[in-house]
C-alpha cells in the first residue's frame, strides 16, 4: 500500500485511498469527519467488522501542530502542548522555542535553557529565543555577562520588539549592578 493510502479495512477486500496535502484543513477535517460516520454507519448497517484507520502521512503542517499546541498552552495542558510542538520541530525551528516555553513553566530549567540553546543554533534571527535564555539566567541570577548579551542579540535582531526586549535587558543589568554592590 502506496504512504497515501489512509484507510484499510480489516478483511483487506476494499481500499479507500486519498491523498490528505490535496485538501486544505478545513475540507480535510470535514472530510475526515464524514469519512467516519460513513465507516460508522456500515459497521452497524452491515454488521461487518470495525474496520482499521491507519494513518502513514501527518495530516497536519507544522503550523498547525503548533497552532494546536498553542491552543492546549493556554488550556494549561502543557503536556499535550509539548507534544504538539515535538511534531512541529522537525521542520520548524521555532517549535524549539516553544518548546524551551513549556519546560520553563514546568520550571524544568535546564530542559528549558537546552531548548532555547536549540532554538538559537537552528534559527540564529530568532529574536525571542535569545531573549527567553536572556530572562531565564536573570531568573537564575547566573551568567548576567551572556544574559545581557543575549537581550542586546535580541534587540538588534528584532527592533520591532524593543521594548520588550529592553525591559528584559534593564532587569538583567539591574540585578548586575546589585550584585556588584554587595
Amino acid at each position: 500500500m502506496g504512504k497515501d493510502k489512509i484507510l484499510d479495512t480489516a478483511d483487506k477486500k476494499e481500499v479507500i485511498s486519498i491523498q490528505p496535502s490535496a485538501f486544505s484543513s478545513k475540507a480535510r477535517n470535514y472530510f475526515i469527519s464524514c469519512l467516519l460516520i460513513a465507516v460508522i454507519c456500515q459497521l452497524f448497517l452491515s454488521g461487518c467488522a470495525l474496520p482499521r484507520i491507519i494513518v502513514l502521512e501527518d495530516p497536519l503542517t507544522p503550523e498547525e501542530h503548533i497552532n494546536l499546541g498553542v491552543a492546549y498552552e493556554k488550556k494549561g495542558e502543557l503536556d499535550n502542548a509539548l507534544k504538539e510542538y515535538k511534531e512541529a520541530s522537525g521542520k520548524l525551528p521555532s517549535a524549539y522555542l516553544y518548546m524551551g516555553n513549556i519546560y520553563f513553566q514546568k520550571n524544568e530549567i535546564d530542559e528549558a535553557e537546552r531548548y532555547y540553546r536549540k532554538a538559537i543554533k537552528k534559527d540564529s534571527k530568532n529574536a525571542d529565543a535569545y531573549n527567553n535564555l536572556a530572562w531565564l539566567y536573570y531568573t537564575k541570577k547566573e551568567k548576567l555577562d551572556e544574559a545581557e548579551s543575549l537581550a542586546l542579540k535580541a534587540i538588534e535582531l528584532n527592533p520591532l520588539k524593543k521594548e520588550t526586549y529592553q525591559d528584559t535587558l534593564e532587569k538583567i543589568r539591574a540585578l548586575k549592578s546589585q550584585k556588584a554592590k554587595d
